[in-house]
């Protein structure tokens, strides 16, 4: 948008949020992964990154499918481990494209609106001063 300062925002759903802390994954760690190229563009804004633990490659680690506006919003929507699945189902596939459509409709106001009722977690900028950081070992998100 010309004369903006639009910046991206990452989000996750609550159980993504679980995956990546029982995987062992932080908040840097997404920013990071979500910020370089993905494995596979699934349609309709859809995509699938790569997740590594540190000092692991990423062939034998994890999975994420986000739905992505490149350079504006991304919502981690699903996470899952390479031992445990090799890859989701066609008709999963089809869900996952419903819900980035609907995630990808929201302006910026309704996806601040969905933070604040912890329907979806937004994940702060790295080194960046914010009051939308996510919540650590804490509570459930």
């Amino acid at each position: 948008m010309p004369g903006s300062s639009y910046m991206l925002r990452v989000f996750a759903s609550k159980p993504f949020m679980r995956f990546a802390r029982r995987f062992g994954i932080g908040d840097a760690e997404l920013w990071e992964t979500v910020n370089q190229d993905y494995d596979a563009d699934l349609g309709r804004g859809v995509f699938k990154f790569r997740l590594a633990r540190e000092g692991q490659g990423s062939s034998g680690g994890a999975r994420a499918l986000v739905a992505m506006k490149v350079g504006q919003r991304i919502v981690l929507m699903f996470g899952f481990e390479k031992k445990d699945m090799s890859n989701i189902k066609s008709d999963e596939l089809r869900e996952y494209r419903k819900a980035a459509q609907i995630y990808l409709g929201y302006s910026e106001e309704e996806m601040t609106a969905i933070v604040r009722e912890k329907s979806l977690t937004e994940i702060a900028q790295p080194n960046l001063p914010s009051l939308r950081r996510t919540q650590k070992h804490g509570k459930s998100i």
